[in-house]
């Protein structure tokens, strides 16, 4: 009998262990019903011989010139399926989605939603169709600004994306494929989350489901505000598969008040190219991991050379914030106010040193920064024959001093990586001016531990950890 009893006991537990697994998860339909009034559906008016999207159709995923689609991020609606309806004919192409953030309807939604539209049209909740003014949009950001006449419009509730942390749930809203209104959740994955080519952006990654059409749509929490806007995928196929990307609220606020306030984007820029910290250029830079910025270039006329950053720094800290990766600093430079002074914390000659130095207005365009007599000289230690650097070089890849890898030999410059055609500007610690400046250079570098060495490969500044045996 007691057998039975406690038989019973675990069966009793077991069927209720759904229940209570149930009751632990989120119900979002609240959330939805009070969020949904202010999510809108954009398309916009265009030239183009492919001129209409729509989720019924021939869906074919391919890239906007027709290749097959790379294993890359994408904006979404670059792989909308679409239909050919003849060329230069205009018609309505459903992109995207956005949110009303103010009641005299202004809206923020995704640049590559409306980039290149000739007209942008919004759907609102109620089924109403307006046409919407672009007040100003930001690529580097992708975030756009618009507005609509009309006045007493359901707004969403503001969040803080600094708040988010790892593993809560989070909600979009959008129009995937046309679908108005579609609600997907899930949690977040990571938090500023740095994506190849998008410096400027800490994204938001989740495993929300996102597909083409949730572009500028919103990310809620489970408060029912707006933390993010839906931006990217990674895929393989074109459709969603567990990584999805948003921008932080924080960061799209700010560039919404700055374009509706004077037009344009204002952010802060320092003048550096930077590259990783990797565990061998730790060792040569006297650090005991790998942390950091390292400054690969310092532009000529830039702030960082007002400030007396040097090639070779490592930053490691900005305004007491720790920059643990090299892709941490751009955003945390960009949202600095230009004209503001910096305080930056620079490994140095193996030393910890402070810089401070005032922030620069980024300009539009990325800013691009011998002697004859010598003979090219083979320095045995590092298995290297160097010459000097030719004029032509100087001006074609902004260098003013270095000396050019003609050879190389087994040995240390080998195992480094170095190619022959690389220009070596600085070794460990010392600019190089010539050849014979060079060979004094290596001659006293210790054996047995890695100095740094900084070269330029086709153009691109780069430093390398060299080790002698």
């Amino acid at each position: 009998m007691k057998s039975i009893k406690i038989s019973l006991g675990f069966m009793l537990v077991w069927l209720c262990a759904p229940l209570v697994n149930a009751a632990a998860l989120p119900d979002f339909t609240e959330l939805v019903e009070d969020a949904s009034p202010a999510v809108v559906n954009i398309s916009t008016v265009s030239r183009s011989e492919q001129s209409l999207s729509t989720p019924f159709g021939h869906f074919e995923f391919h890239g906007p010139q027709g290749e097959d689609v790379p294993e890359i991020f994408r904006h979404f609606f670059r792989d909308m399926p679409q239909l050919r309806e003849g060329p230069q004919r205009k018609a309505p192409r459903s992109l995207g989605s956005g949110f009303i953030i103010s009641s005299d309807g202004y809206i923020l939604t995704n640049h590559h939603v409306i980039k290149d539209a000739e007209e942008v049209l919004v759907r609102l909740n109620d089924r109403r169709e307006l046409q919407a003014e672009v007040i100003g949009s930001d690529e580097r950001t992708d975030v756009a600004l618009l507005r609509i006449d009309a006045r007493d419009l359901p707004v969403v509730k503001k969040g803080s994306s600094a708040d988010l942390k790892v593993g809560e749930w989070v909600l979009a809203i959008g129009s995937p494929f046309g679908f108005d209104h579609s609600v997907t959740a899930g949690i977040v994955s990571a938090t500023e989350r740095a994506l190849a080519n998008e410096t400027y952006v800490p994204f938001i990654q989740t495993d929300v489901a996102i597909n083409p059409g949730n572009s500028g749509g919103p990310l809620f929490n489970l408060d029912g505000e707006v933390v993010g806007i839906n931006s990217q995928i990674y895929t393989r196929s074109g459709g969603f598969m567990g990584l999805s990307f948003a921008i932080p609220i924080d960061v799209a606020m700010d560039v919404a008040d700055q374009l509706k306030n004077q037009g344009f984007v204002q952010r802060g820029w320092l003048g550096v190219i930077i590259q990783e910290v990797n565990r061998d250029l730790a060792e040569s830079f006297g650090l005991k991991k790998p942390a950091g910025a390292l400054v690969a270039k310092v532009l000529p006329g830039s702030p960082a050379q007002s400030g007396g950053l040097q090639e070779g720094d490592v930053i490691l800290k900005l305004n007491g914030k720790p920059v643990e990766l090299s892709s941490d600093l751009p955003p945390l430079v960009g949202r600095i106010k230009p004209g503001q002074t910096a305080r930056l914390e620079v490994m140095r000659s193996g030393e910890r040193e402070m810089v401070e130095l005032v922030i620069g207005t980024m300009p539009d365009e990325p800013q691009q920064t011998s002697r004859s007599a010598e003979k090219p000289a083979e320095t045995g230690r590092l298995g290297l024959v160097v010459a000097p650097l030719e004029p032509s070089l100087k001006d074609k890849w902004a260098i003013s001093s270095g000396v050019m890898v003609q050879q190389v030999q087994e040995g240390a410059g080998l195992q480094a990586g170095l190619v022959r055609g690389d220009v070596i500007t600085m070794l460990n610690g010392k600019r190089i001016e010539t050849v014979e400046q060079f060979e004094q250079v290596a001659s006293a570098l210790p054996a047995g531990r890695s100095v740094p060495l900084r070269i330029v490969r086709r153009g691109s500044p780069l430093f390398i950890a060299l080790k002698t045996e």
